[in-house]
């Protein structure tokens, strides 16, 4: 591929980018925001599945190229230069975890590459309130959501793949249950910019069915109604099911670009960026960069170094309208986003083993944790 097709990419994804801020500029003032909030369902899908892609922010699917690739962008995947498998944990808020594992192989000569990943949110053991007992009604309920899913990516050339990762979603909460159908799809693009890598990346998340619920919890008895001008006469109720919608899944676009700032030998410093774009959200945009370094000292061990920032509009908020605003408190809006994260790898030829640990400022709600450990082999 020629430099002029190289900077035809670029220019595409320079409008790709500016599109949002183009469309921003025709708002007449009106307020018609169609946006919809909390319209969906098993939100825990946008958790991520690693802790090197909650450092990088949105832009890692532009260098998912490990495991973490089957849950970000399915093309990356095919990057993958041997077998792996990586499992974490992600400690978020009100003491809610996320348990994600993820295994892949190339095959094909490595054209080709499959992986298998799950994951597991939820939490237990919540009290019980109604209306008639608002002070509980000493029964807990538990909440289960999951997913697994199939990824398969292929290369078409040396520069571009694609990928697609199928997917079932199940949610079990207290006495309800639902589940939904959803597919992954994402290309990547890889070439060399004045001699250092680049990369261009699309991805489509959770697009699907419905999640529709059913269960003991909407399944009642109805009392018969009374024939008018006769006297009530005792009579069984009628078994009855309650009418409920269907929750969409929290569909989102992605797409990113990276640069190689530095790229010597074993060592690379990586710029990247992207835009976002959810179902049930207003767009967004992040950026971040990552240090990586090789074979410290002629041995195989290696470090990296993470960091990013997503900026949502949606997501501002007033500190004084929360009674947590005034002098001296530290500025949550403006924290809310920043990422930071760092890796510890050791690589030989057959065999390699990583740690990694990603931090998240969620603003109001405190900070979370990922965990993950990756092998190769």
């Amino acid at each position: 591929m020629n430099r002029n097709t190289t900077s035809r990419w670029l220019f595409a994804a320079l409008l790709v980018g500016t599109f949002p801020a183009a469309a921003a500029a025709q708002d007449t003032g009106t307020n018609d925001d169609q946006t919809g909030f909390g319209s969906t369902a098993a939100e825990f899908l946008l958790l991520g599945a690693n802790a090197r892609g909650t450092a990088l922010g949105g832009s890692y699917i532009t260098v998912a190229t490990d495991i973490g690739g089957t849950n970000a962008n399915p093309a990356a995947l095919a990057l993958i230069t041997r077998p792996g498998a990586q499992f974490s944990q992600y400690d978020y808020v009100a003491d809610t975890k996320l348990n994600w594992g993820g295994v892949a192989f190339p095959f094909g000569g490595g054209a080709r590459a499959i992986g298998v990943q799950f994951g597991t949110f939820g939490f237990s053991d919540q009290p019980v309130y109604t209306a008639d007992s608002p002070e509980g009604t000493g029964e807990v309920y538990d909440v289960s959501e999951s997913f697994v899913g199939l990824t398969l990516a292929q290369n078409f050339s040396d520069r571009f793949s694609v990928g697609i990762t199928l997917k079932g979603v199940f949610d079990q909460l207290g006495q309800t249950s639902g589940s939904a159908f959803a597919l992954d799809f994402g290309t990547h693009f890889h070439s060399n910019l004045n001699g250092r890598p680049i990369r261009f990346a699309f991805a489509l998340t959770n697009l699907g069915t419905e999640l529709t619920y059913d269960g003991d919890a909407i399944r009642t008895d109805t009392p018969r109604d009374s024939i008018p001008g006769e006297d009530g006469v005792p009579s069984l109720n009628q078994p009855s099911v309650l009418r409920n919608s269907g929750f969409g899944l929290p569909t989102m676009f992605r797409v990113g670009l990276a640069y190689d700032v530095v790229a010597s030998g074993n060592n690379r410093f990586t710029l990247m960026g992207e835009f976002n774009q959810a179902s049930a959200n207003k767009a967004a945009f992040g950026f971040g960069a990552e240090l990586a370094a090789g074979k410290l000292g002629s041995t195989g061990f290696g470090v990296a170094l993470r960091g990013s920032y997503t900026s949502n509009p949606a997501n501002s908020y007033d500190l004084d309208s929360f009674g947590v605003g005034g002098e001296g408190k530290l500025d949550d809006e403006k924290m809310h986003g920043l990422a930071l994260g760092a890796g510890l790898m050791y690589e030989t030829a057959g065999f390699n083993v990583g740690f990694d640990y990603a931090w998240k400022d969620m603003g109001l709600l405190g900070n979370a944790s990922f965990f993950t450990v990756s092998l190769g082999w």
